[in-house]
């Protein structure tokens, strides 16, 4: 096995489940090679060369234990990246792997959320038990939810949806959703990316075996009407949502930028 300069594997970690790591380094060796060892030791790695990237796949996927970030990446630094992580309210606890020694450094990322500051010349042995302490107290402290409590909630970045009880929030504040509404919603969040035509809302709100004899335009306009309502709910809390985005003559999809 190849280990990078500074990093020795020393006494494997055995690992009872594969830790979900996210690695953020815009060093390609560095990172590949880390990458490669952090595999071996039974971690499941999603790696990127730069913030822009890791904050994009975090504010999608809640399936991340801990994001190991450098400190200085081009574009967008890795303090940046935290705060840009907290601003969305994604809680991923947040080790700093890098070669910068400044205590100056360590206090404000420690002051802005991160957990630990590692130094890139520590063995990998260190990392690795680090990485099992702080992922073992994360779990601790946040007890994982039952298959049935993970049925009924979801989250897309600052969109918090839970169905039972049904509840809405944005960026942690409240959105009041009629039944209907919530279901529209819940049905675009979880398909990011992915357009969703008029059909398949209309009989989301009406019932697969509902026909009616109005016509497809009738549909259409069923169907915004209830997506203008969604929409002006989720502006009265933000002004700025842009997040479900029109399909010209097709229908909807939830936008993942």
């Amino acid at each position: 096995m190849t280990i990078l300069p500074g990093l020795s594997a020393g006494t494997r970690v055995h690992i009872r489940q594969p830790i979900r790591l996210i690695l953020v380094d815009d060093d390609n060796d560095f990172r590949e090679s880390l990458d490669r060892q952090l595999r071996d030791e039974g971690c499941s790695v999603t790696a990127f060369s730069n913030g822009k990237a890791a904050l994009n796949y975090l504010q999608w996927t809640d399936v991340a234990d801990l994001c190991l970030l450098d400190w200085r990446m081009p574009v967008m630094g890795g303090i940046d990246v935290l705060r840009e992580m907290r601003r969305r309210q994604v809680m991923t606890p947040v080790i700093f792997l890098t070669g910068v020694r400044d205590d100056a450094c360590e206090e404000d990322a420690l002051r802005d959320g991160a957990v630990d500051f590692v130094n890139k010349s520590r063995r990998l042995s260190v990392l690795m038990k680090r990485i099992e302490r702080i992922t073992e107290g994360w779990q601790r402290a946040a007890p994982p939810r039952t298959d049935a409590e993970a049925s009924t909630y979801l989250r897309r970045g600052p969109l918090e949806l839970r169905a039972d009880p049904q509840s809405a929030t944005w960026h942690g504040r409240a959105v009041d959703l009629t039944r209907t509404e919530f279901r529209i919603l819940n049905h675009l969040a979880t398909r990011p990316g992915i357009d969703v035509s008029f059909g398949e809302l209309y009989k989301l709100v009406h019932g697969k075996d509902f026909i009616t004899s109005d016509g497809e335009e009738a549909c259409r306009t069923n169907v915004r009407s209830f997506i203008k309502r969604v929409r002006n709910k989720l502006r009265g809390v933000d002004p700025n949502f842009d997040r479900i985005q029109s399909y010209p003559r097709f229908g909807y999809r939830w936008s993942m930028t």
